[in-house]
Protein backbone atom coordinates (compact mmCIF):
# COMPACT_ATOMS: atom_id res chain seq x y z
CA UNK A 1 0.00 0.00 0.00
CA UNK A 2 2.82 2.43 0.83
CA UNK A 3 4.30 1.80 -2.62
CA UNK A 4 1.12 3.02 -4.29
CA UNK A 5 0.95 6.07 -2.01
CA UNK A 6 4.56 6.95 -2.75
CA UNK A 7 4.03 6.68 -6.50
CA UNK A 8 0.87 8.82 -6.27
CA UNK A 9 2.61 11.46 -4.12
CA UNK A 10 5.64 11.80 -6.39
CA UNK A 11 3.45 11.77 -9.50
CA UNK A 12 1.34 14.58 -8.04
CA UNK A 13 4.52 16.55 -7.30
CA UNK A 14 5.81 16.28 -10.87
CA UNK A 15 2.36 17.09 -12.28
CA UNK A 16 2.42 20.24 -10.15
CA UNK A 17 5.90 21.10 -11.45
CA UNK A 18 4.72 20.61 -15.04
CA UNK A 19 1.57 22.65 -14.48
CA UNK A 20 2.93 25.53 -12.38
CA UNK A 21 6.49 25.68 -13.71
CA UNK A 22 5.62 27.79 -16.76
CA UNK A 23 3.78 30.27 -14.51
CA UNK A 24 7.12 31.27 -12.97
CA UNK A 25 8.38 32.26 -16.42
CA UNK A 26 5.14 33.68 -17.82
CA UNK A 27 6.79 36.86 -19.11
CA UNK A 28 9.48 35.08 -21.06
CA UNK A 29 9.75 36.03 -24.72
CA UNK A 30 9.46 32.41 -25.88
CA UNK A 31 6.56 31.21 -23.73
CA UNK A 32 5.91 28.11 -25.81
CA UNK A 33 9.52 26.98 -25.54
CA UNK A 34 9.52 27.55 -21.78
CA UNK A 35 6.31 25.52 -21.41
CA UNK A 36 7.79 22.71 -23.47
CA UNK A 37 11.02 22.69 -21.45
CA UNK A 38 9.13 22.64 -18.12
CA UNK A 39 6.87 19.84 -19.29
CA UNK A 40 9.71 17.73 -20.69
CA UNK A 41 11.79 18.27 -17.56
CA UNK A 42 8.95 17.12 -15.32
CA UNK A 43 8.21 14.07 -17.48
CA UNK A 44 11.86 13.00 -17.72
CA UNK A 45 12.52 13.47 -14.00
CA UNK A 46 9.35 11.57 -13.08
CA UNK A 47 10.16 8.73 -15.48
CA UNK A 48 13.73 8.48 -14.18
CA UNK A 49 12.49 8.40 -10.58
CA UNK A 50 9.84 5.78 -11.41
CA UNK A 51 12.33 3.49 -13.12
CA UNK A 52 14.79 3.72 -10.22
CA UNK A 53 12.07 3.24 -7.60
CA UNK A 54 10.51 0.23 -9.29
CA UNK A 55 13.92 -1.35 -9.95
CA UNK A 56 14.63 -1.26 -6.22
CA UNK A 57 11.33 -2.96 -5.40
CA UNK A 58 12.17 -6.09 -7.34
CA UNK A 59 15.89 -6.25 -8.12
CA UNK A 60 16.98 -8.52 -10.96
CA UNK A 61 20.28 -9.43 -9.31
CA UNK A 62 20.36 -10.45 -5.66
CA UNK A 63 23.08 -11.63 -3.32
CA UNK A 64 24.42 -15.11 -3.96
CA UNK A 65 25.09 -16.85 -0.65
CA UNK A 66 26.07 -20.42 -0.06
CA UNK A 67 24.11 -22.63 2.32
CA UNK A 68 26.59 -22.32 5.23
CA UNK A 69 26.45 -18.52 5.16
CA UNK A 70 22.65 -18.58 5.18
CA UNK A 71 22.65 -20.89 8.21
CA UNK A 72 25.12 -18.68 10.09
CA UNK A 73 23.04 -15.58 9.38
CA UNK A 74 19.83 -17.35 10.42
CA UNK A 75 21.41 -18.52 13.69
CA UNK A 76 22.74 -15.05 14.48
CA UNK A 77 19.30 -13.52 13.81
CA UNK A 78 17.54 -16.23 15.87
CA UNK A 79 15.58 -17.51 12.87
CA UNK A 80 15.02 -21.24 12.70
CA UNK A 81 15.90 -22.87 9.39
CA UNK A 82 13.63 -25.68 8.30
CA UNK A 83 15.52 -28.83 7.44
CA UNK A 84 14.55 -29.73 3.91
Amino acid sequence: MEVILMIIFVTAFWVAVAKFGPILFSKAPQQDLVRCVCLLTAVCCWLFWLCCYLAQLNPLVGPKLNQNTIKIIARSWDNPISQG
